[in-house]
């Protein structure tokens, strides 16, 4: 197997904010329902008739930038299965909406299978964060699942978008 490979440096985006329609649950590290929460929202996707594009957001909400401050696996965040649309006129039955707000990203390429992702948040978190001349800002964190996207794949690739502000 080849060793995990990293975009060192992040591109930096300014994204426009977005609609986002799907669904979501609680969940932490330590009691990860993130597959139960695909598993739910993957056979409805197609209920959502006014999506643009067929990337799908895997999004992670905290209550706080402390979250990460004081990491603790057991806390709670809201974890989001979702796809972006044109409105919020049209939502299924049993799914939310959520604006998401636009700023400033750093964007990662993890390359590999999804569940080799926490040596890829390790870097960004415990490496590329303290040495750049930003800190996480209070927005949602994301990643999107794209055409690369193949899962477990060892070709699989994903886009990783963390919310950034300059130091102060």
């Amino acid at each position: 197997m080849e060793p995990m490979q990293y975009t060192l440096q992040p591109i930096l985006k300014t994204l426009a904010p977005k609609l986002l329609v799907g669904k979501r649950i609680k969940t932490s590290l330590t009691n990860n329902k993130t597959y139960a929460l695909w598993r739910s929202f993957m056979p409805r996707r197609r209920e959502i008739m006014n999506n643009i594009g067929t990337d799908l957001y895997s999004m992670q909400v905290y209550k706080s930038p402390a979250h990460f401050e004081n990491f603790n696996p057991d806390a709670l965040f809201d974890k989001w299965a979702a796809i972006e649309v044109s409105d919020f006129n049209i939502v299924p039955s049993d799914m939310e909406t959520y604006p998401l707000p636009g700023g400033l990203y750093a964007v990662f390429i993890h390359k590999g299978p999804a569940s080799a992702g926490e040596k890829t948040f390790q870097y960004i978190y415990g490496t590329w964060v303290p040495a750049s001349d930003y800190v996480l800002d209070d927005r949602p964190h994301f990643e999107i699942l794209g055409e690369k996207y193949k899962n477990e794949d060892p070709d699989s690739e994903e886009e990783v978008w963390i919310p950034i502000k300059p130091k102060m």
